[in-house]
């Protein structure tokens, strides 16, 4: 495969030593020679995590090669690991179908027939893992689509607050579970002297409860789920009560500390659970342990990677590192137990010279293994259905009117127009809101939109929208949309007027909240702080960062209704914006936001996305800020005519940094 040129092999060994008092000596492990005494045993556990379909070192958005993903190279580390030690085990946590245009070719192109196998099924086969389990992204594209594709696995899924129908039980146990809730291994581990020695090892696995706001459309009426704690401090005890002697969480679930119920990231508490000995997370995108993720959190160790005590890793994303955890096992009796643990998440590539390096090269199985699936991947991509007279791009979505945001609005509205015109609401003033995807560095400096002039393929309008949506309106007043626009909001930091150069983003508020209102013009008061906070939670409420709310030149009506055009994931109560809920919904379109796009730029020949400025800041005299964003943002500075931007210096991990005077 030309278009995946092999990096160099290099495969960094970080060396460790980890010691345990036994029989009056210091009993040292070391990763590669796996030392260990006669009663013990040394177990490597691997893991992948959010996958998403990026199976290989190529960017098909961008159609270019991209050293910082692929499970190709992942399984480079797999096997260098396989032949460091004597005992292990692979396993993945979820999120392996959606996220890529390959995953969308498959679903909306080539479909899935029974006894077909998916390319993600494919390379896991190859790469022999042992077990996994559902991510959230596994249902967008229904239930019986991945009822195909579990199929064609090697190796059990598992997942134990996932149920059949719409009853929970009174116990947990007596639950109608959409898979097995766990599997336990009956296998053979080689201890200290050389030994074959029996273990059982039992996996259990969990999804985010949220799946049934995210895809309500696909589960509603079929499925269920269960508080993420609650099903493990049920099933865990019953795993040893059947003899497992080591017990290993597959949590798709990401690192908090905040406990509420139904928790999303609920992986910190998952390894409170008495019986757990390790837990392997994920979903959030970030990496664990290491020295820039959740760091200051009580009771989580970035350092020795552990969550409450328990060793836990993050594996990064889309392949980005290989998470390990390492336990060293004692026999006592005729049963084993952990008596010393590290973890690490091993990258696939580093920075040189703000620069990305591949760390090691391709598993060749899976390149050839896969080499029909990614042409018919690039054909489908580089189809082209229209053209833009304006560049598209994300670099600056955060801090103005973006046309990467404005042409999502104009194609949601074009298509809801058509749609409303013969209802109720024909006369009901109709806005669109959306949000921006690729920005705010969530997965690296290169994540942005980028489009020129010229020709719109299918991978440009999957770059500019990313997930399955479906489109969906709501009916909501003058005054929710201002609240709407308020929980935005927060993902500005607050504001002193009159001092220089203060961060602007709040980190913590993902990009994926930050809708934007067409349809309506209004300004924002950094000088407040935020009236709500990233999950939606009331932080000031007497706070006022929206102001000069406008309809139709007119100081917007609170009492007033509007129809506004959204996604499913926000109609749904995704991103717990208030008032935004089911209830609201009048239309729930067939059609996806991106296959709505498509149509727009097909009806328009030739698109015109520049941002209208229907937003901005108000001035505050004296005062700057600074943000960072792509490096290539340099190229757009003059684009964007309501802000005074500059260059601010290199940020982290090879981003740039800019000012902006308030």
């Amino acid at each position: 495969m030309s278009r995946l040129p092999a990096a160099p092999s290099e495969f960094s060994r970080r060396e460790f030593l980890a010691g345990v008092a036994a029989g009056g000596a210091l009993i040292m492990r070391h990763p590669f020679s796996a030392l260990a005494a006669t009663n013990q045993a040394h177990l490597r556990i691997m893991e992948t995590t959010d996958i998403h379909v990026n199976l290989l070192p190529y960017d098909y958005y961008a159609d270019k090669a991209n050293d910082t993903m692929g499970l190709s190279r992942t399984a480079s580390l797999i096997d260098a690991v396989r032949k460091e030690a004597t005992n292990s085990m692979l396993i993945d946590n979820g999120d392996l179908l959606q996220g890529s245009p390959m995953g969308d070719y498959v679903a909306y192109e080539q479909g899935m027939k029974d006894g077909d196998l998916h390319p993600v099924m494919k390379g896991m086969n190859l790469l022999g893992y042992e077990c996994s389990t559902l991510g959230n992204h596994e249902f967008n594209y229904g239930l019986s689509f991945l009822d195909k594709v579990l199929a064609g696995a090697n190796f059990p899924f598992v997942c134990a607050n996932l149920i059949r129908g719409t009853t929970l039980a009174t116990n947990p146990r007596d639950d109608k579970l959409y898979l097995k809730p766990y599997v336990i291994f009956d296998k053979k581990i080689k201890d200290g002297s050389g030994a074959e020695q029996p273990i059982r090892i039992g996996v259990i696995g969990f999804v985010p409860p949220q799946i049934m706001v995210w895809d309500l459309k696909n589960l509603e009426g079929n499925v269920q789920t269960r508080d993420i704690v609650e099903a493990a401090r049920a099933w865990v005890p019953q795993m040893r009560e059947e003899g497992a002697d080591i017990v290993i969480a597959l949590s798709h679930s990401g690192i908090d500390i905040k406990q509420g119920d139904k928790m999303e990231n609920a992986s910190f508490f998952v390894a409170g659970v008495e019986g757990i000995d390790a837990v392997f997370t994920g979903h959030q995108h970030l990496v664990f342990p290491g020295k820039k993720d959740f760091q200051s959190l009580q009771g989580v160790d970035t350092e020795k990677g552990t969550l409450q005590g328990k060793p836990a890793v993050m594996g990064g994303f889309w392949g980005s590192h290989m998470g390990l955890i390492d336990l060293l096992l004692e026999r006592d009796g005729s049963k084993w137990r952990v008596v010393s643990a590290t973890s690490e998440a091993r990258p696939i590539y580093e920075r040189v010279d703000n620069k990305n390096k591949a760390k090691v090269g391709d598993d060749k199985r899976i390149i050839a293994a896969l080499e029909q699936d990614h042409q018919a991947t690039l054909a489908y991509v580089r189809r082209p259905v229209g053209k833009t007279s304006a560049p598209l791009y994300s670099y600056f979505a955060l801090v103005a009117d973006d046309p990467s945001v404005q042409i999502v609005n104009q194609a949601q509205s074009w298509y809801l127009k058509d749609i409303l015109k013969s209802t109720e609401w024909k006369d009901v003033p109709l806005l669109s809101a959306a949000a921006p995807f690729k920005a705010g560095g969530r997965n690296g400096a290169d994540y942005y939109t980028d489009v020129p002039v010229g020709d719109i393929a299918i991978k440009n309008v999957a770059d500019l929208y990313l997930y399955p949506n479906t489109v969906r309106a709501v009916e909501i007043t003058g005054a929710e949309v201002k609240e709407w626009l308020e929980m935005s909001a927060g993902i500005f930091n607050h504001i002193d007027p009159g001092k220089p150069d203060q961060p602007l983003i709040n980190t913590d508020f993902p990009s994926y909240n930050f809708d934007v209102i067409d349809g309506v013009t209004y300004r924002i008061d950094l000088s407040q702080p935020p009236k709500y906070d990233a999950k939606g939670g009331i932080a000031n409420a007497g706070s006022n960062r929206i102001v000069d709310l406008k309809f139709d030149g007119k100081a917007i009506d609170p009492a007033a209704k509007f129809v506004v055009a959204t996604n499913n994931y926000r109609a749904g109560g995704g991103g717990n914006f208030p008032d935004i809920n089911a209830s609201k919904i009048i239309y729930e379109a067939p059609d996806t936001n991106r296959d709505v796009i498509v149509r727009y730029v097909v009806s328009q020949g030739t698109i015109n996305p520049s941002a209208d400025g229907n937003w901005s800041f108000t001035p505050l005299p004296g005062t700057s800020v600074v943000f960072e964003t792509g490096p290539k943002a340099k190229d757009f500075i003059a684009e964007v005519k309501s802000l005074k931007i500059e260059p601010a210096g290199d940020g982290e991990a090879g981003f740039a940094k800019y000012r902006i005077t308030l």
